[in-house]
């Protein structure tokens, strides 16, 4: 039996400010309301994906070796796996997180006789920025898959794509260009330096929320964000939505070319594929993939959750 101070208005399936409501009262002239609302029951309605070691660039090269090139050009070297602990980051943040790592702090203060400061922060970025674009085209070749895998998302599942990364406008330009001609455009696109007072960063969630609002997709829960990085797997979790690490050839297989790739055994590849797949495990995804051309399966196994009242 429910109390004088406790009541439930029963109607028929509510719209959006018409919902039924169990109401509480907190005293005189003060009315709670708890919603009695329906779960969104499905399917999803956008996927946004990142860029390096997700739709293009395996093993995410482009970053990588410029990060070394722009710390050598400042009297310092670091290694390629220094260059890449930090990735998935904005790239001025990137740079920022290089130098707090304890080993290359500790080089830099024996080399510049002082700690790193904001000021050198800021030049290695903008030293950064027209040497990442003068590299970048060479690293735009999709990974295999990806053109066909989104238009099947597009077509099959009438999902909308946008994409969000750690590369500043002027280099997602760049890509975009280069995977147009390889089939790939995607519907929306934000970078970092994009979204306003400096919030365009991962794991914040505001790039992803940008795409959103390009697209006009809602709610939260008819979205799936796709990445290579903890920090992109973070931006979804963050956002809400659904989250899919990708493995098979990510930051986290820690190469430094192609070549060097090409020339593993295969057990070898397996094992760096291994090392990314328990990286991207413990990072909270809600499924880690090794193949964006896996990504099907996921959507449909989404789908079916969410039919069966299943949020993110």
């Amino acid at each position: 039996m429910l109390s004088n101070a406790f009541s439930v208005l029963r109607r028929g399936r509510p719209a959006f400010g018409d919902r039924a409501m169990a109401t509480v009262s907190l005293g005189p002239g003060i009315t709670k309301h708890v919603p009695n609302r329906d779960s969104y029951k499905g399917p999803l309605k956008a996927c946004i994906l990142d860029w390096s070691g997700t739709t293009a660039d395996a093993h995410v090269l482009a970053p990588a070796v410029v990060f070394v090139e722009v710390f050598r050009k400042f009297g310092l070297d670091i290694t390629m796996k220094e260059s890449r602990l930090p990735m998935g980051l904005r790239k001025d943040l990137h740079i920022a997180k290089i130098l707090e790592i304890p080993s290359v702090q500790e080089r830099w203060q024996r080399i510049k006789g002082r700690p790193s400061t904001q000021a050198d922060v800021d030049a290695m970025f903008e030293a950064f920025v027209p040497m990442q674009c003068e590299v970048l085209p060479q690293y735009t070749t999709l990974i295999d898959g990806a053109a066909d895998t989104v238009k099947l998302l597009k077509t099959k599942y009438n999902l909308k794509i946008g994409s969000t990364t750690g590369f500043t406008k002027v280099m997602v330009d760049i890509l975009l260009e280069k995977a147009k001609e390889q089939g790939y455009s995607p519907d929306s696109s934000v970078a970092g330096d994009e979204v306003p007072n400096n919030m365009g960063f991962r794991p914040a969630p505001f790039m992803l929320y940008q795409n959103l609002c390009n697209l006009g997709v809602y709610p939260i829960e008819s979205v799936v964000k796709v990445d290579d990085t903890v920090s992109g797997v973070g931006e979804g979790l963050s956002a809400g939505c659904w989250s899919v690490g990708v493995a098979g050839l990510s930051n986290y297989t820690d190469i430094d070319s192609l070549e060097q790739w090409e020339s593993m055994a295969k057990t070898e590849r397996e094992e760096r594929v291994q090392m990314s797949r328990d990286k991207l495990n413990t990072s909270g995804a809600h499924y880690v993939i090794d193949s964006i051309k896996d990504l099907p399966v996921v959507v449909e196994d989404i789908n079916t959750r969410m039919r069966n009242g299943e949020k993110p």
